[in-house]
């Protein structure tokens, strides 16, 4: 029986016992809507990457001054997040690294992605990062399904790793066991944190059980476009919660436009040539464009709803509201949103 944890949630099932079992792991998933694995990616890569990684968040301010940028422990007074203009400066730097976009190709993730499949696979160009402060727990990313911010096909696999030792407090994920059966994507509504969008529960769904644990570097989550899980919120002190967030699909299957493209480019106009810039190699430069997938344009539906409903909210004096549509007004005061956000807010 799987163990309770003391907040109420349910430990992970472990599936390194059926790494080589592609049937079982495909039934594990279709009952889950999850795969699990201990120590699936290699730890001393990744710790490379954290170095890397968070020596750029020191040099950006975001770290405490005089600490080993391993240890994470953020500069409260820099504290931002997805949406804000000065996560994204920061954010840009470490989206930079060549080993940072390298890390979602190594073999043993694509195989597995692969044994899964059945079928040749390939993560997706555009990677992501999770970079979390401490001590603001209302933007902690609200339960969702992946597929109504990266779209494409409902078979896209998210792979979900820490990027250092994670435990609970730090704020890992947390999955909503076996809520992919739903077989279509759910009604998301307005929220803060990553996407803004929080789904809404449906009878079944609010009878499940949350799964999560203490996660240990290595450790990786596998989970399809429907599964619906959450961000743990970050409650530690001082220390700054760091991820990487992948995505995989079937060669051949249907992309989403904006997947082509570097993560919140709309910020700052971001280009794969500005990526590049300091790569030492060229081998992955643009390799999605030798495959050639079906590309279809981007859904803007969910998100145009969470933005009326956020007006609809700023209205009537929300907080959380006003503090997302001040956001469209500094981040581009041209922009239909924005002149939209400072009608509503007088700005």
């Amino acid at each position: 029986m799987m163990e309770k944890a003391k907040e109420g949630l349910v430990e992970l099932h472990v599936s390194n016992d059926a790494r080589d079992d592609a049937e079982e792991l495909r039934r594990r998933l279709d009952r889950d809507g999850y795969l699990f694995f201990r120590q699936l990616q290699r730890p001393d890569l990744l710790r490379a990457l954290r170095r890397e990684m968070l020596t750029v968040l020191q040099q950006g301010g975001w770290l405490a001054e005089g600490t080993d940028p391993v240890d994470g422990i953020a500069n409260l007074d820099a504290r931002c997040t997805e949406g804000d203009v000065d996560y994204t400066k920061v954010y840009h730097e470490v989206y930079r690294l060549e080993a940072f976009h390298r890390i979602a190709h190594q073999p043993e993730i694509v195989e597995m992605v692969e044994k899964i499949y059945g079928r040749p696979a390939m993560p997706h160009p555009q990677k992501i990062a999770r970079l979390w402060f401490p001590a603001y727990t209302e933007h902690t990313t609200p339960a969702h399904q992946d597929f109504v911010h990266f779209q494409g096909n409902y078979r896209t696999l998210t792979c979900w790793a820490p990027v250092g030792d994670c435990p609970r407090e730090l704020g890992g994920l947390a999955m909503l066991a076996g809520s992919h059966k739903t077989g279509n994507v759910l009604e998301h509504h307005f929220s803060l944190g990553a996407g803004a969008l929080d789904v809404e529960l449906g009878e079944e769904e609010r009878k499940g059980e949350w799964h999560s644990t203490d996660f240990e570097i290595g450790d990786t989550l596998i989970f399809p476009a429907l599964t619906i899980h959450k961000a743990l919120p970050n409650v530690t002190p001082d220390r700054l919660r760091v991820s990487l967030d992948n995505r995989y699909q079937v060669i051949g299957d249907t992309i989403a436009e904006h997947m082509l493209l570097p993560h919140l480019d709309i910020f700052n106009k971001l280009t794969w040539e500005d990526v590049y810039g300091e790569w030492e190699s060229d081998d992955l430069k643009y390799y999605w464009e030798k495959i050639g997938n079906p590309v279809t344009p981007r859904d803007m539906t969910w998100s145009n709803k969470g933005f009326e409903e956020a007006v609809d909210r700023a209205k009537g004096g929300d907080p959380h509201a006003r503090l997302y549509l001040h956001r469209f007004i500094k981040r581009d005061p041209e922009s239909q949103e924005a002149k939209v956000a400072g009608e509503v807010l007088g700005e």
